[in-house]
């Protein structure tokens, strides 16, 4: 499986301005008690907020419109879902279950908004860490997996499914 990782993935202004507002007290978070539908430890949970999710009947957060860059960067030609993540602080690591986003090959991008401990792990072993303004892009089909955090008051991301 190829994953790239780009570093630096959106003009600094920009991505300050996304920074601010998903780290900030102004964004509602929305609780799952499940990481994700493959999950085994029962104790794992995490926040989100749904940016676009045509299978909520169709949800457009307010925020929406924020990150249409998005778009242009990733070259997006059909969009499946878009959501923030945030993972709390913990106290050990959780590596949590691979899985797939949707059965069946598509693109995936998961986008840093800070620097942490946590990071995306994939079935060969490959980690890569959470980084501040980094996009990590992927076939979200292949198994893949979240790591939370220790060092920080949580881990944020976002979560790109497209075409």
């Amino acid at each position: 499986m190829e994953v790239q990782v780009i570093d630096d993935f959106l003009e600094y202004k920009t991505f300050k301005q996304l920074q601010e507002l998903v780290m900030s007290s102004d964004l509602s978070w929305f609780f799952q008690p499940i990481v994700n539908n493959h999950e085994s430890n029962e104790l794992t949970c995490y926040f989100t907020h749904s940016l676009y999710n045509p299978n909520k009947p169709y949800v457009y957060s307010e925020h929406y419109h924020k990150f249409l860059g998005f778009w242009e960067a990733l070259e997006i030609k059909s969009l499946m879902r878009m959501k923030l993540n945030l993972y709390p602080r913990v106290q050990e690591i959780e590596k949590h279950d691979l899985h797939r986003d949707y059965p069946f090959p598509h693109k995936g991008c998961v986008f840093s908004f800070n620097t942490c401990d946590g990071g995306t792990r994939f079935e060969d072993g490959t980690i890569v860490d959470s980084v501040e303004n980094r996009a990590i892009l992927f076939d979200a089909y292949e198994l893949h997996g979240s790591l939370n955090t220790t060092n920080v008051k949580g881990r944020f991301n976002l979560n790109i499914n497209y075409f």
